[in-house]
């Protein structure tokens, strides 16, 4: 048992957490060199693997850019073999995005070992502490969504 009082154990969490999210940059900015694409195609093909594709709008929705600078990321993706777009078969008016096989071809190296080293970290967690840590991380999620919109609305003119 840990010598911390509750206060100091949550601030030593929130410090750890800093530190994550700086150690989780770290390691988009090396893929994204890796795959030569930047942060934001980096974003872009890590959603069009998850979902296996998305409307373009949904991808600016989901990656909260202006329609026109997901046109231009979809653009450099597909420049660089990563994507494919068509017309949506239920709406013509919609373009479908796809991440290309080659997108999942170059991808695979450089996740499917932090995939595989993460699941071996998570297997020494019993099942509480497992549900404990995916709890935290989707309110930590809701959370940072709603102080991205704060820090967003803010006039600091």
């Amino acid at each position: 048992m840990s010598k911390q009082s509750r206060a100091e154990l949550i601030e030593a969490i929130t410090y750890a957490v800093v530190a994550f999210q700086d150690a989780t940059d770290r390691l988009d900015v090396a893929a994204a060199t890796s795959l030569g694409v930047n942060r934001t195609d980096l974003l872009c093909v890590g959603l069009l693997l998850r979902t296996g594709g998305m409307i373009a709008g949904e991808l600016a929705s989901a990656t909260r850019l202006s329609p026109a600078a997901t046109t231009a990321a979809i653009e450099r993706l597909e420049s660089v073999g990563y994507a494919t777009r068509s017309r949506d078969d239920d709406d013509r008016r919609r373009v479908m995005v796809h991440a290309s096989p080659l997108a999942e071809a170059r991808t695979e190296p450089v996740y499917g070992p932090v995939r595989t080293a993460g699941t071996a970290l998570l297997g020494k967690y019993t099942r509480a502490e497992l549900e404990t840590i995916r709890d935290f991380l989707r309110e930590g999620e809701a959370f940072q969504d709603r102080e991205a919109e704060r820090i967003r609305n803010l006039d600091l003119g």
